[in-house]
């Protein structure tokens, strides 16, 4: 799959969206910009007939709407994790790795780059037919506890030559699409967020370089900030 890089003018962000499906799921109009984690009052729950292991579950899944199903009943966000991975504490430390995806079925708590992990690898073993793959987006820099968080991390997916987006950390359970092509999804995701998205790299793993906009040095992205 082709992967591409592309800055976001302005304009784009105050352009219309693809007018949604039956997967999608209703996610609210707005979001607490401070923060990638789900909005209050989620809490996760216990599946019926759920796999016991991961292993089984690649067995039994067949392709995103279970893997989304799932996402939505058991993701956890972990702040702590989140400050560890923030672009602050990552040059003061060595990295950190990226939750692999049987451990993350085990303990479903992590960050967005661990979710978009656990989607991407799982929907590749058992429906690589939709061509999933990863999307980092890179809004404009906030500080959380004296913390710098730009980089964010979601998975994408294909379906009749149309793209959808999912486990986002921030509305785990919610399924985005359709959409023509990744730039008009970030029309609407930047208005959701209420932050400005700055550039956004679809890519094919999650320990790739993203050459900004406004600097020639490459900063590393296998962490969501």
């Amino acid at each position: 799959m082709q992967r591409r890089t592309l800055v976001i003018a302005a304009a784009s962000l105050a352009a219309g969206c693809t007018a949604r499906a039956p997967l999608a799921e209703s996610a609210g109009s707005t979001a607490d910009p401070a923060s990638d984690a789900p909005e209050p009052g989620r809490t996760t729950r216990a599946l019926a007939d759920a796999p016991a292991s991961y292993a089984e579950a690649l067995q039994r899944w067949k392709g995103a709407a279970e893997v989304n199903t799932w996402i939505g009943a058991r993701f956890e966000y972990d702040l702590q994790r989140a400050m560890q991975l923030s672009e602050t504490q990552r040059s003061r430390s060595a990295r950190m790795p990226i939750h692999e995806p049987a451990a993350f079925f085990a303990n479903p708590r992590g960050v967005c780059v661990d979710l978009s992990r656990f989607a991407v690898e799982t929907l590749r073993a058992v429906d690589p037919a939709s061509r999933p793959g990863y999307v980092m987006i890179e809004f404009n820099p906030i500080a959380i506890r004296g913390n710098t968080l730009r980089r964010h991390w979601v998975a994408s997916f294909q379906r009749d030559g149309q793209t959808w987006f999912f486990a986002d950390s921030k509305r785990p359970g919610h399924i985005a699409g359709p959409y023509a092509d990744t730039q008009a999804f970030m029309a609407e995701y930047a208005q959701y967020r209420g932050r400005e998205i700055v550039a956004f790299k679809e890519m094919d793993g999650h320990e790739r370089k993203l050459r900004s906009a406004s600097s020639a040095k490459d900063r590393d992205t296998d962490s969501p900030q």
